[in-house]
This record gives C-alpha cells, sequence and structure tokens, in this order.
C-alpha cells in the first residue's frame, strides 16, 4: 500500500488552480514534515496505526499543519486517492462533520463539494463523485472557493434601466460597483445591510437580476442558519441570516473576499490542532 507523498512546498497555490479548472488528477499534495506526533503514532503497535498506516500519517500531518496555520496564509492539501475505504471511513469518523457545507461550480460542469468537519479550518473536499477526487484541506476556507469566486466571475457590473416602480436600486448598485472595482485582498469588506433600506420588492429583484448568481454557495448551521452565496459579480456575496423557521432577520451584501463568516480564523486553529491532537492521542495511542 502506497502512502501519503509528500511534494514541494509552495505546490498548494498550483495545485489549488488546477482544481478550478478541471485539469488536475487529484493524487498527492503538499505535506509537512512529520511531528512527534506523528512519530508516536508510527512508533507503538496500535492495531489501528498498523492496520491504516495512511489515515495515521494524513492525520498526523494534518494535526502537524493545522497548529501552524494562520487565517491569510496559503492553505495545505492531503489527497485520499491512496486511502483504503477503511481509511476514508478513519477518516470520516475522526474528523466529523461541522457546521459549515456548500458546493462550488467548476467550469467544466462538475461540482465540488466541501465540508469543515468538526475541528473548524480543517476541510473535506471532494470534486466530482471520483473518491480519488477528494481531500482533506487545511485553511481558512478550502482555495478552490476563493478561486470559483475570482476566475468564475466577471469584474464588469453593467447597470440597466431599472423596470417601472423602481425605488433605490440604481444608486445601490453604483455603490456596489464602484467598491468593488477598488477592493483588494487585505481590506475590509464593505458592508450594504437591505434589510435596512427602503427597497421594494422590485428593487430586489433588479438587484439580484443586475449581480447574476455566481458559482459559490455555502451554508452554516450554528444558533441559526447563513447562507453565503458569490454573485455574478466579482468581489460581491450576499450573506443572509435565517430563523429556526427559515424567516430572513437580516439581508446583507458584502463587497470584499469570502465572507468573514465563513472562514475559519487563527484562534480556531490553534483549537483545532488541540482537539485532533487529543483525538489522535485517543485512537492510536
Amino acid at each position: 500500500m502506497k502512502t501519503v507523498i509528500p511534494v514541494a512546498a509552495g505546490s498548494t497555490h498550483r495545485a489549488s488552480s488546477d482544481l478550478a479548472t478541471g485539469s488536475a488528477s487529484i493524487d498527492v499534495f503538499h505535506t509537512g514534515s512529520t511531528s512527534a506526533l506523528a512519530d508516536r503514532a508510527w512508533c507503538v503497535g496500535d492495531e489501528r496505526a498498523s492496520n491504516y498506516p495512511n489515515a495515521t500519517l494524513l492525520l498526523s500531518n494534518a494535526a502537524a499543519a493545522v497548529r501552524g496555520q494562520r487565517s491569510g496564509a496559503p492553505t495545505q492539501l492531503y489527497g485520499l486517492a491512496n486511502l483504503s475505504d477503511g481509511e476514508r471511513k478513519l477518516i470520516g469518523e475522526v474528523l466529523g462533520e461541522g457546521e459549515v457545507s456548500g458546493v462550488v461550480a467548476l467550469p467544466d460542469g462538475s461540482l465540488a463539494q466541501i465540508r469543515e468537519s468538526v475541528l473548524a479550518g480543517i476541510w473535506r473536499v471532494c470534486i466530482g463523485t471520483e473518491p480519488a477526487h477528494e481531500y482533506v484541506e487545511v485553511g481558512a476556507i478550502p482555495q478552490i472557493v476563493r478561486r470559483a469566486a475570482t476566475d468564475l466571475t466577471s469584474a464588469d457590473l453593467v447597470i440597466g434601466t431599472p423596470p417601472d416602480g423602481a425605488m433605490n436600486v440604481k444608486p445601490v448598485l453604483a455603490e456596489i460597483r464602484e467598491r468593488a472595482k477598488v477592493w483588494r485582498f487585505g481590506l475590509h469588506a464593505h458592508i450594504i445591510n437591505l434589510t435596512l433600506l427602503p427597497m421594494s420588492i422590485i428593487d430586489l429583484a433588479f438587484l439580484q437580476q443586475s449581480l447574476g448568481n455566481g458559482p459559490v454557495q455555502l451554508m452554516l448551521h450554528g444558533y441559526g442558519t447563513c447562507r453565503v452565496q458569490a454573485t455574478g459579480t466579482r468581489n460581491v456575496w450576499s450573506v443572509q441570516f435565517f430563523t429556526s423557521t427559515d424567516n430572513i432577520i437580516l439581508d446583507t451584501l458584502e463587497v470584499g473576499g469570502v465572507p468573514i463568516v465563513a472562514l475559519a480564523a487563527d484562534e480556531d486553529f490553534q483549537d483545532s490542532a488541540e482537539r485532533l491532537q487529543e483525538i489522535i492521542k485517543a485512537y492510536f495511542t
């Protein structure tokens, strides 16, 4: 059985770029140096470590990666192509399912499914239906989300003539267009609270029509539900919060990068590193 094969650090961006264009054959990805945690997992005679060596190594490397991860840093990817069905099941058992899930539409018409684990900042990503195109990713958000939201959206927002009955949509669209043009990575997002604006149903329909539909949809489930969608206009996102009965309580547009509500933060990485270390000890030592 093959082990997880490391490739050069710095290939992460190339790999995620290939994924966004559908040109990659996902097999192996960057792995950091194996931590003392991994050494311990290999040395003990535990049955799981013996029977599932690839899963053991992958989890150990992920634990080391998330410990050193930062919100603005490149993500790190670990392919599952060389894992047995039993090892995949074990990975799923350990990581579980967290609060954030979603889909990303790709240029070839396929969909990428993403799911954050119970450990914030550690994600499962599957492109299409092939098990070989599945991987674990450590980072604030899977890179494929950022790439699709950039590469598969339009940089130009054309403002047409609003229909009869529109009230305030035209100045709102003008504000969005100007903000979207000047936004750069590292700048704070500009938030437009549609809930507080005097917008008619006609305004909102024309606003949605003008912005278009984008390639990313994320759902966050916690105390309530939050839906984050990329629009068809680059750097413009719809962020809506719902009650438990599916009523919208806050409807906003964010001009910027991936909305912060969907991102893992630095403190999340540290917490996840500690929790994953405890899980690995329980499973493999």
